[in-house]
């Protein structure tokens, strides 16, 4: 097992260091929110952005975690360019934080989001932000320590688990999965005997820290996990898409205006997506390397990790019991662009579900069925999928709709 300062180590690129953290995103947007994020003046309000693509030009913000794989393959494979678009280097920023700023303030005009990000940015703060599609499936998984005796969820009570935000898929999951093992999540001090105390943490702190004690387990999106399994003498507990069924968990989000003033723009953008996507499908681990620290370094990450976060979902884990419905044919991180109204309603039902720090309220009287048809503008991805033949059954109306499946 490698130690805590060899960890940390692995995170010394410019866009790794501290500051890279989740946990700035918590307190600027779960308590200040977006206003205040963006310096108090009113922006989230109004929705009146500065637009970076006035020249039309695609600026991606992204960090850097296999969550955002498909903008950089459709940018590293030239998939932009081919549809018609001018596209710049993708910025990698440290924090959710700085992506939603970023976005917000029209430095970026394509990125991803954690799903529930785009709910509470539309719905709490009145910004004009749209999901063109799904950034990808499945990708995030829990750990404990390799020599914790941990074979369960109800192996959680008594311990202390670390989330990468609030707001996001890994709560939401996490927090069913005690639930449903007679557990309850907490968010404050210890945890009793039938108890998981929950706290967020920075992703690249997440392996370091599980390492040294300080945490009993930690869930988070890739290649988080696998770093953990190589460096830091993690077994993975459970993958999140093996108990919700290839879930959404980023998305590909656009600003309302900018699809209204350029829906041409918008339809490009997102048929070179939907080309990435099934390029990746196809391709993962050329597509491990390619963004990986030895590729085209849009990820620090070295390529053996990568390959491990977006390929291995082998039998081992099903002798462990982190695959437990194999019948699922589902894949450690997956590829598929369409965002199914029936994920997004559940959603909105689970955060509402869901023990957060910071104010809710804005959940209550949510309607999932009004969220699923005004979060979402899906006809650019309908049409992209009927374009191309890598998505078999796309055309087909009754491929669009599916039932959420969750289960332990």
């Amino acid at each position: 097992m490698t130690a805590p300062d060899d960890l940390s180590a692995l995170w010394t690129h410019e866009w790794a260091r501290a500051d890279w953290t989740r946990r700035n995103t918590l307190d600027a947007l779960a308590r200040g929110g977006l206003a205040a994020l963006l310096g108090g003046g009113g922006l989230a309000l109004s929705g009146r952005a500065v637009h970076a693509a006035e020249d039309d030009t695609v600026r991606i913000g992204y960090l850097p975690i296999t969550d955002a794989t498909a903008l950089l393959v459709a940018h590293a494979k030239g998939y932009f360019e081919e549809a018609g678009l001018k596209v710049a280097e993708p910025t990698p920023v440290r924090s959710w934080s700085a992506l939603v700023e970023g976005f917000a303030a029209g430095k970026f005009n394509l990125a991803h989001l954690l799903k529930p990000i785009p709910v509470w940015m539309r719905y709490n703060n009145k910004f004009p932000v749209k999901i063109l599609a799904w950034a990808h499936t499945n990708g995030s998984g829990i750990v404990v320590g390799g020599k914790s005796g941990i074979e369960d969820f109800k192996g959680l009570a008594g311990k202390r688990v670390a989330v990468p935000y609030w707001y996001s898929m890994h709560n939401v999951v996490l927090q069913y999965a005690l639930r449903e093992s007679g557990v309850t999540p907490v968010i404050r001090g210890e945890a009793g005997p039938n108890e998981c105390a929950l706290q967020i943490l920075a992703p690249p702190e997440m392996p370091a820290a599980l390492a040294a004690g300080k945490i009993d387990g930690y869930i988070v999106a890739e290649p988080f996990n696998a770093l953990g399994e190589i460096k830091a003498g993690a077994r993975m507990l459970r993958f999140t898409g093996d108990i919700w069924k290839n879930h959404p968990c980023c998305v590909v989000v656009a600003h309302e205006s900018q699809i209204a003033a350029k829906p041409e723009w918008a339809g490009k953008a997102v048929d070179a997506i939907v080309r990435a996507q099934a390029y990746c499908v196809k391709n993962r681990e050329e597509v491990a390397r390619l963004i990986s620290k030895e590729g085209r370094g849009y990820l620090p990450m070295p390529a053996d990790v990568v390959i491990k976060a977006t390929t291995d979902y082998g039998p081992a884990y099903e002798a462990s019991g982190a695959i437990r419905h194999r019948n699922w044919a589902a894949q450690r991180i997956d590829f598929q662009p369409w965002p199914y109204p029936s994920a997004t309603k559940l959603i909105v039902e689970a955060m509402g579900n869901t023990v957060v720090e910071g104010d809710a309220g804005f959940l209550k009287g949510l309607d999932p069925d009004f969220v699923a048809r005004d979060l979402v503008d899906d006809r650019f991805v309908r049409a992209s999928l009927k374009r191309y033949p890598e998505w078999p059954g796309a055309a087909d109306d009754a491929a669009l709709t599916r039932q959420e499946t969750l289960s332990l």
